[in-house]
């Protein structure tokens, strides 16, 4: 492969790597309720009952 070719794959994966660092740089975690924590932790329950019935 040429020069012009390897410096459009780094430039690719760099541009992804980047986009990559910034996401997880720029992630917080969501400010929940107490009210929507156990709704959340209600439905997991009823869900691994549900998966758990069908197996």
């Amino acid at each position: 492969m040429t020069w012009y070719i390897w410096l459009f794959i780094i430039l690719v994966l760099g541009s992804i790597v980047g986009g990559l660092m910034v996401l997880l740089r720029t992630a917080k975690p969501l400010p929940l309720s107490d009210e929507q924590l156990t709704k959340i932790h209600q439905r997991e329950r009823e869900q691994e009952a549900k998966d758990a019935g069908e197996n």
